[in-house]
């Protein structure tokens, strides 16, 4: 019985390409790809640690966008971004049979399980982040600097930077991904990921004591405004739940009145 290969990489989408490239590099019909973070637990497996070049992921991505339309390729990063276990192989699945096909750009095979999963899972995706961009709340910290922590189902991180850097471009904000331990930070200029080994330096910041005079008075008058234009009598609860779920209350100052 000929072993298994596995190919570990660093996690990245750039180091996730050049496993596909290793792939068709080295002629690997059935490899199995894998954050080096994961553990693996089969028997009889080869494993090849896969190091990130830009150049050989930007060679298959060029080739990818070649044979599809600008929905796929988004989609495609959407799914990759889901982290949902295995969901490598279902990406190079879809590449390979992009790559051998010649793939119409303006009909999408939806007949093809990989391209009907990677559809379904990119949806999901794509729903996570337009609740993030609509439930994420800033606390203004002493050094002027807006801070938001959120931990969400799947890593939409690099998906919501446009959103805040146009949003909200006159001030200095930070995203942390608490789940993840890397955030977004912008500076007036551009945004740049950051990474905390330990979480301890971001948690003290946004800690009541390090909030700014005005963002104390500016969550207190907000939990009393929110608390007076609520009518009990038209509470419903089971709608509420559906339009906000109860996962994403820890974002939102009316839910934590101080």
């Amino acid at each position: 019985m000929n072993p298994q290969t596995i190919l570990l990489y660093d996690g990245t989408f750039d180091g996730f390409l050049c496993c596909v490239f290793i792939a068709y590099e080295q002629k690997i019909l059935d490899p199995i790809i894998r954050k080096e973070s994961q553990t693996n637990n089969q028997l009889f497996t080869i494993t090849e640690q896969v190091i990130t070049q830009k150049e050989k992921a930007e060679r298959v991505w060029a080739g990818f966008k070649e044979k599809t339309d600008p929905t796929e390729q988004k989609n495609f990063f959407k799914a990759f971004l889901s982290e949902i276990k295995g969901v490598e192989n279902t990406l190079l699945n879809y590449i390979r049979s992009v790559f051998v096909n010649q793939v119409n750009k303006k009909n999408i095979d939806f007949s093809n399980k990989d391209i009907l999963k990677i559809s379904q899972v990119a949806r999901m995706v794509g729903r996570e982040k337009h609740r993030i961009e609509a439930f994420v709340r800033f606390q203004l910290i002493k050094d002027d600097l807006y801070v938001a922590t959120i931990a969400p189902d799947f890593n939409v991180l690099p998906l919501i930077i446009h959103h805040f850097q146009d949003r909200y471009a006159d001030q200095k904000w930070l995203i942390f991904d608490i789940v993840r331990k890397y955030g977004i930070y912008y500076d007036l200029n551009s945004v740049e990921i950051i990474t905390f080994e330990d979480l301890t330096g971001i948690n003290t910041k946004i800690l009541k004591n390090s909030y700014s005079d005005q963002e104390t008075d500016f969550q207190k008058l907000w939990s009393i405004y929110y608390k007076n234009v609520n009518i009990k009598s038209r509470k419903n609860k089971k709608l509420h739940l559906q339009h906000l779920p109860k996962r994403y209350w820890k974002y939102l100052t009316e839910k934590n009145a101080i």
